[in-house]
């Protein structure tokens, strides 16, 4: 008995999948803990939501705590996903895009009050607020440029995505108008991005591609970032992209496709990976002194607030998103491109960042982002802090920790170690924090649920067999058999 149980404590307390063995911070309990959550609550969220694949990543300042693959890049050849699986990032790629905008400023070679005629003389969209500010660099960088969302292309009608050229953008700039006068409202606007990626190449003397390549990708040695799809990769090191649930409960492939003029605002493909890269170099700019790419003031430029539409729902840095969440500061984006969903959170006062990437659409990417920083950063916080001391399960504990059956009535029940106790929590769940409950330990496989109020409710018994293994719940009388 005593020999199955260390073998499963064993388990439970290895390095989770993909952590930075070398970290002294991954290896840490509480930080272990709080990574072997996460890997049970997104692996129960895919499989519940029918999402084939996805890659996640945590970061810390310059340590990459953990990354992780979940199910299949492709479903057809049963190909698994992993940290080194390309997706498309679509609008993520406005983050670089912003970046090589800033370095141009930086050098003199632009400014953000520019005019987007200053720079590209054929821009002769139809101009419907004459006595309204003209579209600048950093209306576009901010989406309150008036500019209308889209190039006047059906680029995301399926099944072909028709992207249109640079040279097709421009010339149906004459037939589009503005939608709103400049500064007066924020409107996504994939066009307006677009047009600073001509800008970059304008400036630049180089093609955009060849720019973010030499100037952001090259240096922070982004080897697997790509301002455009790999198309030659798909199926392959790229995952095969997947519909969003139809009503007949199934996800379908989705067919190829190239984002050409677009390339600026959607083209980018990439891995957690890659982006972990990104996050670091954005921590070492703006706590250790580094001045690679841009200067600490200029990154904390654009992770500011610039532009605050008037009903106050809406923010935006410059090519930043911004939000709060619980009262986090959080800086990045999304992205959703046929067959692909994406995030990317960094928290720069807390040195946290949370990437996400799924090869499916109709998943809420932010959400795993979010939940990934509700789960990891307060376990980082208490390993960094050296007055609180780690408590280590208790050994015994661990030969309960497992999945349990609760069909019909529900997916699941998780029971894992949480705090030097056990906990249990409830599967698929959208509030794996909010759902967890902590359990006190009585005596003969037997617990007793701690509420809130540090009171003891109801008992958990669990059923072993005389080989040790534990092979159900019991709760309120009823039992659970147990899954894994």
């Amino acid at each position: 008995m005593h020999r199955a149980i260390a073998s499963i404590l064993a388990a439970l307390l290895v390095p989770a999948s993909g952590a930075a063995q070398h970290s002294e911070l991954s290896a840490h309990p509480r930080v272990q803990e709080a990574l072997h959550l996460l890997e049970l609550w997104v692996d129960a969220q895919l499989a519940y939501q029918e999402i084939p694949g996805a890659s996640m990543a945590v970061v810390h300042d310059q340590d990459v705590l953990w990354t992780r693959g979940f199910g299949l890049a492709n479903r057809e050849a049963q190909l698994p996903a992993t940290p080194e699986t390309i997706y498309s990032i679509c609008s993520i790629s406005k983050l670089f895009t912003s970046v090589g905008v800033m370095r141009l400023r930086d050098a003199g070679t632009l400014r953000l009050d520019d005019s987007v005629q200053a720079h590209l003389p054929w821009f002769d969209i139809g101009d419907r607020y004459p006595d309204a500010p003209p579209v600048t660099v950093e209306g576009m960088l901010t989406h309150s440029s008036g500019l209308p969302r889209e190039s006047d292309h059906p680029y995301w009608s399926p099944p072909d995505f028709p992207f249109p050229s640079p040279t097709e953008i421009a010339d149906a700039l004459s037939n589009q108008q503005e939608l709103y006068p400049a500064f007066a409202y924020w409107q996504y606007s994939n066009l307006g991005m677009a047009l600073l990626g001509e800008i970059i190449a304008t400036r630049s003397g180089q093609a955009y591609d060849a720019y973010i390549q030499a100037s952001i990708l090259d240096p922070l040695q982004m080897g697997a970032t790509t301002p455009e799809i790999p198309v030659a990769l798909r199926g392959e090191r790229m995952a095969l992209g997947y519909t969003a649930m139809t009503r007949s409960g199934e996800r379908v492939p989705v067919g190829p496709f190239t984002a050409k003029g677009i390339a600026a605002a959607a083209g980018f493909a990439s891995t957690v990976e890659d982006l972990a890269k990104f996050a670091q170099w954005q921590f070492r700019v703006l706590y250790h002194g580094a001045d690679e790419i841009l200067s600490r003031n200029t990154l904390r430029e654009m992770h500011r607030v610039h532009w605050t539409d008037p009903d106050w729902e809406r923010r935006w840095g410059l090519g930043f998103s911004t939000w709060r969440t619980r009262e986090t500061t959080f800086v990045g984006h999304g992205g959703s491109c046929p067959g692909y969903r994406s995030h990317f959170a960094l928290d720069p006062k807390g040195r946290v960042a949370t990437i996400f990437m799924s090869n499916a659409n109709g998943v809420s990417s932010s959400a795993f982002t979010n939940r990934a920083h509700q789960i990891v950063a307060s376990a980082i916080a208490a390993a960094l802090d050296s007055t609180v001391t780690a408590e280590a399960i208790d050994p015994h504990l661990s030969l309960y920790a497992g999945t349990y059956d609760e069909s019909p009535w529900w997916g699941e029940s998780a029971v894992f170690p949480w705090e030097g106790k056990l906990a249990l929590m409830g599967l698929p769940t959208d509030d794996p924090i909010d759902e967890l409950v902590q359990l006190e330990w009585i005596g003969d496989h037997t617990f007793r649920r701690i509420r809130d109020d540090g009171e003891l409710g109801e008992e958990i018994r669990f059923e072993v067999s005389p080989d040790s293994t534990v092979t159900r719940m019991w709760r309120h009388g009823n039992y659970s058999d147990r899954l894994r």
